[in-house]
């Protein structure tokens, strides 16, 4: 597990799955809002779940989120679009409804960095927000990444065009947590 102060990062497990699909996947306006896949009802435990357990790769980490000081699964995070020849990735994340507002969500973004920096030896991370997901703004320029633009009208959320921003932070302008992870 990769520890932060509030959360810690470690594989998904069989028992998380169920958790996952019926709070992140089935709330579907709130889906709509958190990926740009379009959402299919597809039943939890099948193998097409986004949640599904699957082969490692080298393209993406996915990460149940789990709260430290309660033990219970908070949500999930993935470092995705891995490119292994330019050291870049994507972060993205989504917590259960129950745990919005804890200040969490910086907390994932700040130890995601530990995992793509320190870990994975990457050179740049990215983060995709909409434009009106306030908390997420927040908690990229918390942990330092920069809003690096706007695309405008680029996101169909259930039924309307909204704006997304993007974020990037560099491995040199990354400051690492005073203690090191394990």
């Amino acid at each position: 597990m990769i520890r932060g102060e509030k959360v810690g990062l470690r594989a998904r497990q069989e028992s998380d799955l169920t958790v996952l699909h019926t709070e992140l996947y089935e709330d579907v306006a709130t889906y709509c809002r958190s990926d740009t896949r379009a959402w299919r009802p597809i039943p939890a435990g099948t193998p097409y779940s986004p949640f599904a357990l699957k082969e490692p790769t080298e393209q993406a980490a996915p990460f149940s989120v789990v709260e430290l000081a309660s033990g219970e699964l908070a949500g999930e995070s993935v470092l995705w679009g891995i490119d292994v020849h330019n050291r870049t990735a994507h972060v993205g994340l989504a917590l259960r409804p129950a745990f919005r507002g804890r200040g969490l969500g910086t907390d994932v973004v700040r130890t995601m960095c530990v995992y793509g920096f320190a870990i994975r030896g990457l050179r740049r991370l990215q983060l995709e927000t909409l434009a009106d997901n306030a908390a997420m703004i927040a908690s990229a320029e918390a942990v330092g990444f920069r809003h690096e633009g706007t695309l405008r009208r680029s996101s169909w959320v259930y039924g309307q065009e909204l704006d997304e921003v993007v974020f990037g932070l560099l491995h040199d302008e990354w400051a690492p947590p005073a203690k090191a992870s394990d």
